[in-house]
């Protein structure tokens, strides 16, 4: 298709897949712990290379080009991205011509950006023969949002789609960015339902709760909420920081043992987890929505062992963990109550 639309063939080719986040919401940018999972969804470039960006992409039926400059507030905007962290990575980067392609669902809170952002730099990284490491392309991903796009992001998105790969979990230290690939126990799916509600990130409070885990920090004298070892510590602090503060510290802990009932094959527990995780989310956090909460009640009585808004919440998905033997009556169950229910 690249070939129809740019009358030449592409230079290179590359794709990133989706993810879905099991465990660990909203730790990324506190330098916490998460617990991402790759989906089988990915998002696909052809490039060949240009001077300024031409692109055209399958889900908006459209080819769009400019010299690159600031952003302008559309989707070619997280394209032009990955030129503009180049440059100021200090490569002479000067364009690329795109063909996307994609089956990452969009607005589900299920990281269609960072996979697009993520396939772009792998495809410039072949393109013009660039010393990067999957590592250094989730780094400049993250940067390219957050700088050039406008969307203040932690780094879980972007390593995911760098580096995970479907039917493993991929835990992560954001603090030291060390991971590390956790296969998922046999005789269970992760199911993603979406609400149907979409996520606007930049028109949300995410910003917000950024803000008020930074300010919570800085009351409690450490430089992240990561740094917080006594629970206790934070209930002392004034609403909402205490709330705040109480779900990171307590996200960050349930990651961790979470990783341990994965390791031993614990899946009930893992579960429990999970649906800890979304009554912190719902409660002290304050990101989920009468849509989402209504999933996760009609994922656990279909049969899911555990269930949890995943993204940021404010709309999009839920994540439920479903034994093998369940699928099929755990979707029509869910179906039944929540019209518009779509699963992946």
């Amino acid at each position: 298709m690249y070939a129809s639309i740019f009358g030449e063939k592409p230079q290179a080719k590359a794709s990133a897949p989706g993810r879905v986040n099991l465990l660990g919401e909203h730790t990324d940018y506190n330098q916490g712990f998460v617990l991402p999972a790759a989906l089988p969804y990915r998002t696909t470039l052809e490039a060949g290379r240009h001077e300024g960006i031409e692109a055209y992409a399958e889900a908006f039926g459209e080819l769009k080009s400019r010299a690159l400059g600031p952003a302008r507030g559309d989707w070619l905007d997280y394209l032009a991205g990955t030129l503009w962290v180049l440059r100021e990575a200090g490569f002479a980067v000067p364009g690329a011509r795109f063909y996307v392609r994609s089956d990452v669902p969009i607005g589900a809170g299920l990281s269609s950006s960072a996979a697009l952002e993520v396939a772009a730099l792998k495809a410039l990284r072949e393109l013009y023969d660039l010393p990067l490491t999957d590592l250094d392309l989730a780094k400049l991903a993250q940067r390219a949002e957050s700088e050039y796009v406008g969307v203040a992001c932690g780094i879980m998105d972007q390593m995911a789609a760098a580096l995970g790969t479907p039917g493993q979990a991929l835990f992560i230290d954001t603090l030291s960015l060390n991971y590390a690939p956790i296969t998922l126990p046999a005789g269970v799916s992760v199911v993603v339902v979406d609400s149907g509600v979409p996520r606007r990130l930049a028109e949300s409070g995410y910003n917000q709760r950024r803000q008020e885990c930074f300010a919570a920090a800085e009351m409690l004298g450490v430089r992240s909420l990561r740094e917080v070892r006594d629970p206790q510590a934070v209930e002392a602090l004034p609403e909402p920081y205490r709330r705040r503060a109480r779900h990171v510290v307590s996200e960050n802990a349930r990651v961790l043992e979470g990783l341990r009932a994965l390791q031993s094959g614990d899946l009930e527990r893992f579960g429990a987890l999970m649906v800890a995780s979304h009554r912190s989310l719902k409660e002290d956090f304050e990101v989920s929505t009468p849509e989402l909460d209504r999933l996760v009640e009609l994922a656990l009585e279909a049969g899911a062992l555990g269930a949890r808004l995943t993204g940021a919440g404010f709309g999009g998905a839920i994540v439920a963990l479903v034994p093998e033997n369940r699928l099929e009556t755990f979707q029509k169950r869910v179906a039944a109550g929540y019209t518009g229910a779509r699963f992946y």
